[in-house]
């Protein structure tokens, strides 16, 4: 299997069919994010809500304040390019481990991140870019998948956003039997 651009647009026609993020509300959740230069521990509970209900709740525990200091934190890191450090800020709230913390980094700034969970590795192993499977996912496997996603991105001219799209669409798409 070839990730090319033709691989990339086919997939994101499918993206609409998946329960997948819906692009619009990350996108209008990171006009927020550098609009106020923070998520609120109301806006974090909403995203994680579109990503996992089943999480969403834990964010509940989350103090409001640590929800605000710990994305400005995250903000500030967007421009020296560190993904482990914003990914692992993320992850140290309740509620957000490595693929519902990618939402956040997606929301602020999708031309350098992706979604990514199960379905997005098992494209990328499937492509022969990533080896072994995986079910559960650290900032060190969020570096490791935006390193082949961006890889992607600059090959095809498709925003690594779109590329994550793509790639969790062809998993829901060809995949044979339950997810776990």
């Amino acid at each position: 299997m070839e990730i090319d651009a033709d691989f990339v647009e086919e997939y994101l026609d499918v993206y609409g069919e998946t329960q997948g993020v819906l692009p619009e509300r990350l996108e209008e959740f990171g006009s927020t994010f550098r609009e106020q230069g923070h998520l609120t521990h109301d806006d974090l509970y909403e995203i994680a809500y579109e990503s996992s209900t089943r999480s969403a709740y834990h964010v509940e525990r989350n103090p409001r304040g640590v929800c605000v200091e710990v994305t400005e934190n995250v903000l500030a890191l967007e421009d020296d390019g560190d993904d482990f450090s914003q990914i692992a800020l993320i992850s140290s709230l309740r509620g957000f481990k490595a693929p519902t913390a990618s939402c956040v980094t997606t929301a602020l700034a999708p031309e350098r991140h992706a979604v990514v969970d199960t379905r997005v590795w098992a494209s990328l192993e499937r492509a022969g870019r990533l080896e072994g499977r995986k079910e559960t996912f650290d900032a060190f496997d969020y570096v490791t998948m935006m390193d082949e996603i961006r890889a992607v991105s600059d090959e095809t001219g498709y925003t690594p956003a779109e590329v994550g799209y793509a790639l969790f669409a062809h998993d829901y798409d060809v995949r044979e039997g339950t997810l776990h």
